[in-house]
């Protein structure tokens, strides 16, 4: 995977945040932004992405993107790669939005398939090749059908990896056996991330690099330690960790992303769970459950009373695959 961009593809891996965007009174709270950026920081995680889903993309101006980018870079201040949301149904808009994260210091793009206007598999690979040319930023390709509508065939992926500065994929379906295929077929051609929380253990262990995750906004230390723990294949403890966060899954399926994680980023770090419309905070009976969860995890800021009742297996055991990252 060679491109001329200044950041080294390797860098993109691990355990990342998709990161809300905090508002108060209906502006971007860029204090708050920048705290909680710093905080994922000394939590270990691998890599921030603002401007997403998650970060509402759809509802920010103009502006308030390249200070929501700028103000990650000026966090980051190099420690990790900061991988910007860009990605829109407009290719035209698309390279614009990409064009300024770049000269705002992003590290990478994240470029979701175009939404709602639908485009074939064709017009998918021309999408993508206009991006590519007008930008020397890594490029991750974000695969979402559940909201575009769209999905990537094996043979537009082939197509695609003809571009070298498309350097990965998110894929946030959940269906794990894909990761499967393509490395099959691709080898170490993608860097390929999960997009999907309750599936990303096993995203990895089938052959993943990481994941971009939302539960990682209100615990980037759980995540880290999934991370750690797979890496050392310690696969007791990352089985454990999976399954005590079942109860958290099943809570923030109750709403729409980004309102649950903004829910509990305000019951576990105080902050506002304000987004914007048409989207609305979720329900007093949602809330109950996103609290009641977090709470019967356990752990504030470093895990550690989550992971008090690891049961020791005596001797090593075999993984499957070791998480690449």
């Amino acid at each position: 995977m060679i491109t001329n961009s200044k950041v080294d593809p390797s860098r993109l891996k691990g355990v990342m945040t998709a990161l809300v965007t905090p508002f108060k009174n209906g502006v971007v709270d860029y204090d708050t932004l920048g705290t909680l950026s710093e905080w994922h920081l000394q939590c270990g995680i691998d890599a921030l992405v603002p401007c997403g889903t998650t970060g509402e993309a759809p509802t920010l101006a103009w502006d308030e993107r390249l200070k929501i980018i700028r103000a990650c870079v000026r966090t980051s201040r190099g420690r990790v790669p900061v991988i910007a949301g860009t990605g829109t149904n407009s290719t035209e808009m698309t390279i614009a939005h990409t064009s300024a994260a770049q000269s705002c210091g992003a590290d990478a793009a994240l470029i979701v398939t175009p939404y709602y206007n639908k485009p074939n598999q064709e017009g998918i690979v021309r999408h993508f090749e206009a991006i590519a040319q007008s930008t020397n930023l890594p490029i991750i390709i974000y695969n979402v059908p559940s909201r575009t509508g769209v999905d990537l065939t094996m043979h537009t992926l082939d197509r695609l990896a003809q571009i070298p500065s498309i350097v990965g994929i998110k894929d946030a379906t959940g269906e794990v056996k894909r990761v499967e295929y393509i490395r099959t077929i691709f080898h170490d051609r993608f860097i390929l991330l999960s997009g999907h929380d309750e599936t990303a253990y096993a995203f990895n262990l089938l052959g993943g690099d990481g994941i971009i995750s939302v539960i990682a906004n209100v615990l980037p230390h759980v995540f880290v330690a999934l991370r750690d723990a797979c890496k050392a294949g310690d696969w007791a403890t990352a089985r454990y960790i999976q399954q005590r966060m079942q109860p958290v899954f099943k809570a923030f399926d109750l709403d729409i992303n980004p309102c649950p994680i903004k829910c509990a980023l305000k019951h576990r770090r105080g902050m506002s769970d304000e987004v914007r419309l048409p989207l609305v905070p979720v329900s007093v009976e949602t809330a109950i459950e996103i609290r009641s969860a977090l709470d019967h995890l356990g752990g504030t800021d470093d895990g550690a009373a989550i992971f008090k009742q690891v049961e020791t297996i005596s001797g090593s055991e075999t993984a499957p695959l070791a998480w690449r990252v």
